[in-house]
């Protein structure tokens, strides 16, 4: 998993589309007056608090200690905790598990699955949204190419296919309501776009790099894709994400 540091300031200046995009996932997961809800990876808590405008009782857990601190100063009402999905336990169980664009930066799914299911109350519903089959591979394949050969060691994600995370749900004992591949095509802020995003999602790809050669690797990025993924002065990335609904049986 990404190592426990974020930039929140970033990411909330820069990357709102994170969860601007996750809003109507929200009205997939229908949340009612008065049930418990988890937000597994809750980030600056945005999300959070549309769950809890609801009048759902809902709790925010992230893996990154900076994410929960912007959060719980954003929404000082609200309860955030520092957690990491693949252990942990919760004295109380959920009515429903909510998930925006945190899955894919978790390589052992299995533990994940595990733990969402012994949150959830029998009858409870997991609804999630993430990077997928094809996530991001044009990004990938620049990456790769100006960071060989360190790429593959420190490449922390995982894009499943829908099939495969649909397998994965069902041998836990889940029942597979929904799920959905699609692209999504999305615009970043700025001249600087690529440049903020891999800052913000790959800088962990750049640790141990002196700052200069980051730079021209930065700019070999950009330069690989310009011709692809830059369009009137605005960078895109190439999202593909990954929509599903699960039920507790």
């Amino acid at each position: 998993m990404l190592q426990n540091r974020w930039d929140a300031a970033l990411y909330e200046n820069k990357h709102s589309f994170v969860w601007q995009y996750g809003e109507n996932l929200i009205a997939l997961l229908s949340p009612q007056q008065g049930e418990s809800i988890l937000d597994l990876g809750c980030g600056t808590g945005q999300l959070t608090q549309q769950i809890a405008a609801t009048g759902a009782e809902v709790i925010g857990i992230d893996y990154a200690t900076s994410m929960i601190e912007q959060a719980q100063k954003n929404y000082p009402n609200l309860k955030f905790t520092v957690a990491d999905a693949r252990n942990i336990e919760f004295s109380q169980a959920f009515d429903a598990v909510f998930s925006n664009a945190v899955l894919h930066w978790i390589q052992q799914p299995e533990q994940v699955v595990k733990f969402i299911w012994q949150a959830l109350k029998p009858g409870g519903r997991f609804i999630a949204e993430f990077g997928g089959k094809g996530n991001i591979q044009l990004i990938v394949e620049a990456l790769s190419q100006a960071t060989e050969p360190s790429f593959n060691i420190r490449n922390p994600w995982y894009f499943p296919s829908i099939g495969e995370y649909a397998t994965l749900l069902e041998e836990q004992g889940f029942c597979v309501t929904y799920a959905t591949l699609f692209e999504r095509l999305t615009p970043l802020q700025g001249e600087a776009g690529l440049a903020n995003w891999i800052q913000m999602f790959a800088s962990h790809l750049l640790s141990g790099i002196p700052s200069d050669q980051q730079v021209e690797i930065i700019g070999d990025v950009e330069q690989r894709l310009r011709s692809r993924l830059y369009r009137d002065g605005v960078w895109f990335v190439d999202y593909k994400r990954i929509r599903v609904m699960a039920i507790k049986d």
